[in-house]
């Protein structure tokens, strides 16, 4: 009876943008060959043709890439529509190899033969590449997202450091500059200049007008006098300021818009999966997308444990004789780590001025491990822990997240004198 492995020739492919280099393998670690080709569907049949020449009799091809969802997704799409096994090689494993080997040099070639070794030797544990267009799709979707939240933090922080000049007293009139009542402010008076001859009714209509009328005469008559105390803060080329000031305005204005289209987009795409995540409170569409594109087919993994090693959540556990310490893992998917994280924080907080709990369950459990001992943090880990194993159930079975009503926080007792 011949070893499974021996049924295979391996193809390690290394993905680029132009071409890709494919590299065969028996399962004796010999290089049969190697074959670049454009990366163009076009050509795809072309070059599983030629790589087929360098395959051992009476054996199939099994192809791993390392790449399966960018420049790679077009041959992984090519090749699991035609039944060729397919399998996702983790980038991280292929530089393990290439390190083990000892080669200073990173090639093309190299690396395909790499992430073929790293198949033959793991072939029957690496996960199988499964290329779902909606779960592509919503990926993008998140990317775009959070590269524009990453613009605008970076314009945000341009704008503060103009208005430090222009307005040094502003964090005490309109502290958050990004809300639209401080973007309309700023944008039609970059500089004290602009506020030469407006009076307070008219600077407290424009307030009104941005703040849902929250904010008014008390507040222009604020802005009016702290800029009287901040002085002349002019300079000789303050239209060219007052423009850059605008411009900035203006991107993230345009930003704002571009997100809202974004969510509305997320807000309908959600519905082509059946995850009912939205059901839980404290996790809003954005929330449930960012979830969604991290975790991907919820089918990848078996159990809710292993979901929890993949987000970097379970414990790692060290042994040595005697010896048996577990402590956080540092690894794992660390953005889906975050997301868990701050959907712990927020499940056991407090929200209002009546203090109102959100999740009662959460917040008894959270308080419950405080009362054993843990840490603040290591409480929360617990949630998120917890919080791993109900929204994987929920992402398995497609169920809505049943809500406890919320109830008033208990009144904190005062110390006895």
């Amino acid at each position: 009876m011949i070893h499974l492995k021996m049924k295979y020739s391996y193809v390690g492919i290394d993905s680029h943008k132009g071409t890709h280099c494919a590299v065969i393998l028996n399962c004796f670690y010999e290089k049969l060959g190697e074959v670049t080709f454009p990366n163009a569907p076009g050509q795809f049949e072309a070059a599983i043709a030629e790589i087929g020449k360098f395959k051992q009799k009476n054996t199939s091809l099994m192809f791993g890439l390392e790449d399966t969802s960018a420049y790679g997704r077009s041959l992984t799409v090519f090749l699991t529509k035609r039944k060729y096994p397919v399998k996702h090689v983790n980038a991280a494993l292929v530089a393990s190899e290439r390190k083990s080997r000892n080669i200073l040099h990173k090639t093309d070639s190299v690396d395909g033969e790499c992430v073929a070794r790293v198949l033959l030797n793991r072939f029957d544990q690496l996960p199988e590449a499964n290329p779902q267009d909606k779960f592509w799709v919503l990926t993008n979707l998140v990317a775009r997202r959070r590269s524009i939240v990453k613009m605008n933090i970076m314009l945000k922080n341009h704008l503060h450091s103009f208005l430090t000049s222009h307005y040094p007293s502003y964090n005490k009139f309109l502290a958050n500059t990004c809300c639209n009542t401080g973007l309309a402010f700023f944008e039609k008076y970059p500089s004290p200049a602009k506020l030469q001859g407006v009076t307070v009714e008219t600077l407290a209509g424009l307030l009104e007008e941005n703040s849902s009328k929250n904010l008014g005469l008390a507040k222009a008559r604020q802005i009016l006098d702290c800029v009287k105390k901040d002085g002349d803060t002019g300079t000789e080329y303050q239209e060219a300021r007052d423009m850059a000031i605008r411009s900035t305005i203006n991107q993230i204005n345009n930003n704002l818009k571009e997100l809202d289209s974004i969510d509305a987009i997320l807000e309908e795409f959600l519905a082509k999966f059946d995850y009912k995540l939205t059901s839980m409170r404290g996790i809003d569409t954005v929330t449930a997308a960012y979830i969604i594109a991290e975790i991907g087919d919820i089918k990848r993994f078996s159990t809710p444990a292993k979901l929890a090693r993949y987000s970097g959540i379970a414990p790692v556990t060290y042994s040595s004789g005697k010896t048996d310490v577990q402590y956080a893992n540092r690894r794992g998917n660390r953005v889906l780590n975050s997301i868990f994280y701050h959907l712990a924080v927020l499940v056991t907080m407090t929200a209002g001025k009546n203090r109102k709990i959100i999740n009662p369950f959460f917040y008894e459990y959270y308080h419950k491990k405080l009362a054993a001992g843990k840490t603040k943090a290591q409480a929360l880990k617990c949630v998120q822990r917890r919080l791993v194993n109900i929204i994987f159930r929920m992402m398995t079975d497609c169920q809505e997240y049943i809500n406890p009503p919320t109830m008033d926080a208990p009144k904190e007792q005062k110390p006895a004198k």
